[in-house]
């Protein structure tokens, strides 16, 4: 895992290299301060990096699989966590304390957010879900459905009164977070949007599942 600052993110310079995973590193983020990376790696850890001597300062132990994603609170006292293990952890940094483990997703969780005012957390999955916790009890407030595929990630509108999340199926779904109402669907055109093919003869079974995949449909 490679840091740069941005003096010398203009130059491409490698400022610190920080090495102690065993395995993939799947996620990183910057602490809210600048001062500390987190990473979230195949070797079923979290570590917590000084962004400065890249010291690593703490080894976050308790998942079971690969740690797909990680995210600091607002306030860079605690970090999320998201796994294979299909849960998603919350820890306090001061001192490596697992304080939580929310559990309801049916397969890997790929992606964790923090909402702005640190209250609320968003998860996506490979179960097609994405799903709202309540930090202060660890309870899931709601479960957003209607994307066709794999979640792989979520994010909070900076008011946070927004969950955009981007999925396997191609598009981005906007959700109201207070009624779980999906507001918009992005989806650019693809190149057969909309032909239908309904009828046609000549294609094979495999070459329908390609066209409907590139936007034609069938009845």
């Amino acid at each position: 895992m490679v840091v740069g600052s941005t003096p010398n993110a203009y130059s491409g310079e490698s400022l610190k290299t920080l090495q102690g995973h065993s395995y993939r590193v799947y996620s990183v983020t910057f602490s809210p301060n600048d001062h500390l990376v987190a990473s979230g790696s195949g070797d079923q850890t979290v570590k917590v990096w000084d962004a400065i001597t890249g010291d690593c300062l703490k080894t976050l132990q308790g998942h079971t699989n690969r740690v797909r994603s990680v995210a600091f609170s607002p306030d860079g006292n605690m970090i999320a966590s998201g796994s294979d293990d299909k849960s998603v952890k919350v820890w306090e940094l001061s001192t490596g304390t697992c304080l939580k483990t929310l559990c309801g997703h049916r397969s890997t969780v790929y992606s964790v957010a923090f909402s702005p005012d640190g209250k609320t957390i968003a998860s996506s999955s490979d179960d097609q879900t994405v799903r709202l916790w309540e930090l202060s009890t660890g309870t899931c407030l709601k479960t957003l459905d209607g994307h066709g595929s794999t979640v792989y990630s979520v994010a909070f509108s900076p008011e946070g009164n927004m969950v955009a999340s981007g999925s396997h199926d191609g598009v981005i779904k906007l959700w109201n977070m207070q009624t779980g109402e999906c507001k918009k669907t992005l989806r650019s055109d693809r190149p057969y949007e909309r032909m239908n093919i309904t009828g046609v003869k000549g294609l094979t079974a495999g070459q329908k599942d390609m066209l409907r995949a590139l936007g034609a449909v069938e009845d």
